[in-house]
């Protein structure tokens, strides 16, 4: 069995970050993607891997996320790549790093240290010592340019690479190569650009409502994209679904009170729109101007209130509707 679980475990890690950094976005994302990688473990591989937090290792500054640890390796078998690459060891060290993450030879440097770490803390738990190699799973957005100059890359399945030379086994996961499959969410919430809005669309409809909002709010997905998720949200003529609906909302709107005042002042704009278009059609229709559906369309596209203003104007003289909307 794979388990995220102590003492057995593979580490997502995030460590040597200052504190500060998990009070911004990309610290939520971070949070998101671990908490995704420990529900999903699970989930995907019916048991065989589960995910813990992971205690601090005793090194200054040098602290793993959570480890994933072996529990039927018989279970990661039928599973895509990389999963059943864990199959020959009780743990494997997990480097997630999301958009917008530092992958530099810096960050790969410090999770070689704390694999290290994590290696001696194993040697020191056990009597007589432990005498494995801890693995490295790294995985990423993308592999970066730099690492060809510096490691030998072998590809062995779509988006996994086995980094040499290295006396332990060392894994680079390329989120955005990685094939759509249930089984790999965990590790496909690390891609970045077009690659995550392809994932983002394939996701939504396979996952709760309230995993797809948290998905939205903390993945740096494209404007359209979000744009396209959010519609699927639209008010239901269930009372249960619409109920729960709202309340997510009211959550989301709560943390968030800039997005809480920009949608009121979107709300306010919207309305003068409205007022506006409906004080030039009544114009149009007391001087018998009639609107053809063109015009119409012309008048509900009309965003901007100065135009909506000066075809108001218009519409007191102009002989025809079309003058009017000039």
């Amino acid at each position: 069995m794979i388990s995220l679980f102590l003492p057995r475990r593979v580490v997502i890690s995030s460590a040597l970050v200052p504190e500060h950094r998990y009070q911004s976005r990309v610290g939520k994302l971070d949070r998101f993607a671990k908490q995704t990688f420990a529900e999903e473990a699970v989930r995907v591989t019916g048991g065989a891997a589960e995910w813990q937090e992971a205690p601090e290792v005793r090194l200054d500054r040098v602290q793993a996320d959570g480890y994933l640890r072996v529990l039927r390796p018989d279970g990661l078998a039928p599973l895509a790549a990389p999963w059943p690459e864990a199959r020959g060891h009780d743990e494997t060290l997990v480097e997630l790093k999301m958009p917008g993450d530092h992958v530099d030879v810096v960050e790969l440097k410090r999770a070689l240290l704390r694999r290290q770490a994590r290696e001696v803390e194993r040697v020191e738990e056990r009597v007589p010592p432990w005498m494995g190699e801890e693995p490295l799973w790294f995985v990423a957005p993308h592999v970066p340019s730099w690492l060809h100059g510096v490691r030998a890359l072998e590809r062995f399945a779509p988006g996994c690479y086995r980094i040499g030379p290295s006396p332990f086994q060392f894994l680079w996961i390329a989120a955005n190569e990685l094939p759509l499959r249930d089984e790999l969410v965990p590790f496909l919430v690390a891609r970045s650009g077009r690659a995550l809005d392809d994932f983002a669309r394939w996701v939504a409809p396979r996952r709760e409502v309230e995993w797809v909002l948290s998905m939205l709010q903390y993945m740096p997905m494209s404007p359209w994209t979000q744009e396209e998720l959010k519609r699927r949200f639209a008010r239901s003529d269930d009372p249960e679904i619409e109920a729960r609906r709202q309340g997510i909302l009211r959550t989301l709107l709560a943390d968030s009170p800039e997005v809480k005042e920009e949608l009121i002042e979107e709300g306010q704009q919207e309305g003068r729109l409205i007022e506006a278009r409906a004080a030039l059609r009544t114009v149009l229709a007391r001087r018998g101007l009639a609107l053809s559906p063109a015009l119409e369309a012309q008048i509900d596209g009309c965003v901007d209130m100065p135009t909506l203003h000066r075809w108001l104007e218009q519409a007191v003289t102009a002989a025809g509707a079309e003058e009017a909307l000039t």
